[in-house]
């Protein structure tokens, strides 16, 4: 799940000859100079550049209020870091395990490292392409050491049943932080902490940048602190920190993007011309539901798409691509994340 490095960008075309049906992957669609005009007309009035100005204030709340109530957003400069700053937030020992899925970008586990954890790597529930609670559940005898925490990965912006991830922490003690790079339409709770990248390759994109929702608000102003040199409202430093916080900038270009939402994401899903197509999707609840096949399918979960063709047998195409007959193909991890020569197994 690109983080740092942008995906390739593509284009799968259906294999029928006429009309085919062009699908987004990975292709950045940020907003125009003329949709951020307006917002940096705002930043040029008030003088203010960072250091939480009224922009990223109004960014986040705009953010928070896709969520229920009393849930909290603190954005940061990428998702790796956000993603490692909420590891480092939960205060677990050095050199314990996290448990992470062997199918995700390698970001996650550099994320891992950079948290001073040791990345431990489950093999992902075959039909469902991601770890699971119950899976993990089953390994965590199996681990080689103390495991504190776990990564699940919402593989292309699909929804986690982030419900039974809380009750997995419940359960086990182990924490839970979520990485939903790609999920942002998709990721509407927060039971546990999550992640989401606004990347440009993003459903969601500012160029660089993400967001961590949570409904603990204990965390969320240690989060804060910690992306701000411990800073909170005043200058002492409470905690081993840095500096992570969103510009004023790019909180315009977030704006801008939140402002075209709604016409953006019907780009990234053209509807079909035909029955020929049907959208996969998932609900939060876990359950598989095959999106309408006109019209647009709601959540976006991503610009990576998952594909399924009727009325013939359902197959679904996982890696960002579509089936090899005849569309084109974008491999989003092209590699496993252990056998990286960043040595992130630890």
């Amino acid at each position: 799940m690109s983080r740092a490095e942008p995906a390739a960008a593509s284009t799968a075309q259906s294999p029928q000859a006429s009309g085919g049906i062009r699908v987004p992957i990975a292709a950045p669609s940020m907003p125009r100079a003329s949709d951020i005009a307006p917002y940096l007309d705002r930043i040029d009035q008030s003088g203010w550049y960072s250091n939480f100005g009224p922009l990223v204030s109004e960014f986040e709340a705009r953010l928070e209020s896709r969520f229920p109530a009393g849930t909290r957003v603190i954005t940061t400069v990428n998702g790796t870091l956000g993603l490692t700053l909420a590891l480092e937030a939960l205060s677990l020992p050095p050199g314990s395990l996290c448990a992470l899925p062997s199918w995700t970008f390698v970001a996650t586990a550099h994320a891992v490292r950079m948290a001073r954890l040791v990345p431990w790597f489950v093999d992902v529930d075959p039909a469902e392409g991601e770890l699971t609670p119950d899976l993990l559940r089953k390994r965590l005898a199996m681990a080689p050491g103390k495991v504190t925490a776990a990564i699940p990965v919402a593989v292309m912006g699909r929804p986690l049943d982030l419900a039974a991830w809380r009750g997995f922490q419940d359960d086990t003690g182990v924490r839970v932080v979520v990485d939903a790079a790609a999920g942002f339409d998709a990721t509407r709770s927060a039971p546990v902490p999550v992640m989401v990248s606004l990347h440009a390759t993003k459903a969601l994109g500012i160029g660089e940048g993400a967001f961590i929702a949570t409904e603990d608000h204990e965390l969320s102003q240690r989060l804060r602190a910690m992306t701000n040199f411990g800073f909170l409202g005043d200058r002492i430093s409470r905690h081993v920190a840095t500096n992570a916080k969103l510009s004023e900038y790019a909180a315009a270009v977030g704006l801008a993007a939140l402002d075209l939402w709604g016409v953006h994401a019907r780009s990234i899903w053209p509807p079909p011309a035909a029955s020929e197509w049907r959208w996969l999707t998932k609900t939060e609840s876990g359950s598989r539901a095959a999106g309408a096949s006109t019209g647009f399918p709601a959540p976006v979960s991503s610009v990576f798409p998952w594909v399924c063709r009727t009325p013939s047998k359902p197959t679904c195409a996982p890696r960002g691509s579509i089936p090899d007959d005849g569309g084109a193909k974008a491999d989003t991890w092209p590699r496993p994340s252990w056998i990286a020569p960043g040595r992130t197994r630890g």
